[in-house]
């Protein structure tokens, strides 16, 4: 089996196991978990696959979490409309905020991308409709198409799980496109690609804008979840914890990031009594994966599969080649 249908294989298996997760688990927490999964998928795009480090992602989830919060509380918009009115505002601000930063490499677009983001905390502190400190508290969440209770938190998830496959499929297909396999030639080796004759600003543009707009999208689906848009959705600690989530999980991985997501979201709430030593702990975690799991969780047991499958291959060679060879 390739790598290819093998990703596959364990990406349906994850969906089918998060078909019948809330039965089990309390449906609540796995949105979050989805929401935040999907968001972290987003980052990935940007670092994994282009090698473009944000530290201001967080602008993105917080925006549309506002934009979505208003329309439909303020404005009485149905949910669907919310959603997209988030997310198109994010993919909006991303076009803004790439054609400002991606002119710049390293440490210096890292650092563009967190003045910007500072920016747009500022702004969402400052501004009339987002209830400064407040936020946009009891957003309601309106039938779906003017159909389905989404008052009903298992309806809830299944439009949420719905959102995320969207969410990783687009990602899936973007990677595994050949738009994708240009954005890694970009990763490795930047010049070369130029020399090659591709507009490299223009693709590493719109892989920020679709990092952007998919940010987004898992910012507007929390905001109708927990009926909540704050400024702690568009706090720089947001971008910090998805850079974790996806260091975690691994790096350039489809589903890396979704299990790191799982990771930090489970220990933040079962280990909430512990209060700030919940933070120790997670850094603690981020040093032992950053020392001993290089390629974080999902990469590591990649890697590992992937010596099985060359030992295994190698093994079934030897006797083949010792059989063909001609006797003395």
């Amino acid at each position: 089996m390739s790598n290819k249908n093998l990703e596959l294989v364990t990406i349906w298996v994850l969906f089918g196991l998060l078909l019948v997760a809330p039965m089990f688990i309390y449906p609540v927490f796995l949105m979050k978990v989805l929401c935040f999964a999907l968001f972290a998928c987003a980052f990935n795009l940007l670092i994994g696959y282009v090698g473009l480090l944000s530290f201001g992602h967080a602008m993105f989830f917080g925006m549309s979490a506002y934009i979505t919060a208003h329309s439909v509380k303020v404005l009485g918009w149905p949910t669907e409309l919310g959603l997209i009115a988030g997310t198109a505002t994010a993919a909006l601000l991303a076009l803004v905020v790439g054609a400002l930063a991606i002119r710049r490499q390293g440490i210096y677009f890292a650092m563009v991308t967190l003045a910007l983001s500072q920016m747009v905390y500022f702004f969402c502190l400052q501004a009339p409709f987002t209830g400064g400190e407040d936020g946009i508290q009891g957003v309601p969440r309106r039938p779906l198409f003017g159909v389905v209770d989404l008052n009903n938190d298992m309806n809830m998830y299944y439009f949420v799980l719905m959102i995320f496959a969207v969410g990783t499929a687009i990602i899936y297909r973007t990677i595994h496109s050949p738009f994708g396999q240009v954005l890694k030639a970009i990763r490795e080796n930047e010049q070369r690609a130029i020399s090659l004759g591709y507009n490299v600003d223009q693709y590493k543009l719109m892989a920020f804008v679709l990092s952007g707009a998919l940010a987004g999208l898992a910012g507007s689906t929390k905001a109708i979840v927990f009926q909540l848009a704050s400024l702690t959705d568009a706090a720089w600690q947001m971008s910090g914890e998805v850079v974790l989530m996806t260091l975690l999980g691994g790096l350039g991985t489809v589903l890396g990031p979704a299990v790191g997501a799982a990771v930090i979201i489970t220990m933040q709430n079962y280990l909430k009594g512990l209060g700030d030593w919940v933070l120790v702990a997670q850094g603690v975690i981020f040093v032992v994966t950053v020392l001993v799991f290089r390629r974080g969780i999902v990469g590591e047991i990649g890697a590992f599969v992937a010596r099985l499958r060359t030992k295994s291959h190698d093994a079934e060679v030897k006797p083949e080649a010792l059989s063909s060879a001609p006797p003395h």
